[in-house]
């Protein structure tokens, strides 16, 4: 019998993950209920007792787990607080403070920040500021060290968009600052990182004893692609956008039985990629053919857009019937949204498909942007991780694609040759 209790579980927003961090509470919230409800029924069947009674002895082990403290409030009985009060001020002059105004001594405490989100947050004294992708760090840092000076047990980071994952190799005089950031968060006592779709792998290996789970929206974007108009049984092939990412798109093209082709880009590094219409691609050549086909396209993040819509420009050249891409954190960076409604008024792609792990509202409200929920996925993660159960079938989703597409197309799938683990 499975019992998720969360008694001892604790969630802090930092101001930029407040959204994704309740969606995803609502998703633990209705996780536990299920979990309680059927661990009552059994209790009550296994030992003849009542309902009620069956109740009262889950109340109980709440109630030891936590110390007396989180269940006696009667919250975790209703569906679980989880959530955990906290007070951030933003000084004139910058700086950032986080007060934890609960006990979280013992606790497991999970931190969520989307360090992206560039649209107005609030601080304490009724102060609403704009922050840059610095200043959402700096708020993790300070929120960090108040948990572990507040005495949490363990401390994970929630953070889709790991900070500065595009900085993972040196090529010259530059520092190396994806995995330098994880040092610092290491340094804190983070015991745990859950991001999304990561740059490169390279990341994972700098890290000493913290331990990052590495979660794919490759499901999510699979069951959007099959509820699209039939699109799979359509005349589909699978790009590549680069050389960085065939792996990724090499499990799409295997899961869904379809062609690969690849974009091959040259850049020159002497100009520096402005926005979607200044990006520093000389060179685009197209190797596989996608005359009369639907296209599909599969990236990490989005930027400035300027590199995808130079490459769907090149892929309608050669004949692309309608082009679908998907990308894992759609950061739409600078005035990309604008550049993206030109493309599609020029008809140059159908859809683009991002995930919520980034908050956006301008773009959501695109007719050409289909958006899809990883809160689900990011719950389970906790709830397995929080019972210190595995989240290896989370981490690697080949097999629930399986059962999707099989159950789509009522034949059996034969196992995916490739896996998330060889992704760069």
């Amino acid at each position: 019998m499975k019992y998720f209790n969360p008694a001892n579980l604790a969630v802090i927003a930092c101001p930029g993950g407040e959204i994704f961090a309740e969606e995803v509470i609502e998703h633990l919230r209705s996780k536990y209920r299920h979990s309680r409800r059927q661990t009552v029924e059994e209790i009550s069947k296994r030992h003849s007792i009542s309902i009620e009674q069956a109740d009262l002895h889950i109340d109980l082990i709440n109630k030891i787990v936590a110390r007396g403290t989180a269940s006696q409030s009667g919250t975790h009985k209703n569906g679980g607080a989880f959530r955990i009060p906290v007070k951030f001020t933003q000084f004139p002059n910058g700086e950032i403070k986080s007060e934890i105004e609960e006990s979280i001594r013992g606790k497991d405490v999970y931190i969520f920040q989307d360090i992206e989100n560039r649209y107005p947050v609030n601080f304490s004294g009724g102060i609403i500021n704009r922050l840059s992708p610095n200043d959402h760090l700096m708020t993790i840092f300070v929120t960090v060290d108040a948990a572990r000076q507040a005495g949490a047990e363990r401390i994970t980071l929630v953070i889709p968009a790991y900070p500065y994952s595009r900085q993972h190799k040196a090529k010259g005089r530059e520092g190396l600052t994806a995995s330098r950031i994880g040092k610092i968060f290491e340094s804190l006592g983070v015991n745990h990182i859950i991001t999304l779709d990561i740059h490169s792998r390279d990341i994972m290996n700098a890290f000493t004893n913290m331990r990052l789970e590495n979660m794919h929206a490759s499901y999510q974007i699979i069951q959007t692609l099959t509820n699209m108009d039939d699109i799979l049984n359509d005349d589909f092939v699978v790009v590549s956008p680069d050389t960085g990412a065939v792996d990724r798109n090499k499990f799409y093209a295997s899961a869904l039985k379809k062609p690969l082709a690849l974009l091959y880009k040259e850049r020159d590094y002497s100009r520096l990629s402005k926005d979607a219409s200044q990006s520093n691609i000389s060179q685009i050549r197209l190797l596989g053919s996608v005359k009369d086909k639907t296209v599909f396209m599969a990236d990490d993040m989005l930027g400035t857009g300027g590199t995808l819509i130079k490459g769907m420009r090149i892929l309608k050249e050669n004949g692309a019937r309608r082009i679908i891409c998907a990308i894992s954190l759609p950061l739409f960076s600078g005035n990309a949204i604008s550049h993206f409604d030109e493309a599609y008024k020029e008809g140059l792609f159908y859809r683009i498909i991002g995930t919520n792990a980034v908050y956006q509202e301008e773009v959501a409200k695109r007719e050409w942007y289909v958006n899809v929920s990883v809160s689900r996925l990011f719950a389970h993660v906790i709830s397995r991780l929080h019972q210190n159960q595995s989240v290896s079938s989370l981490l690697d989703n080949a097999g629930i694609i399986n059962r999707l597409l099989s159950k789509i197309s009522n034949e059996p799938q034969n196992e995916l040759p490739f896996s998330h683990t060889t992704e760069e």
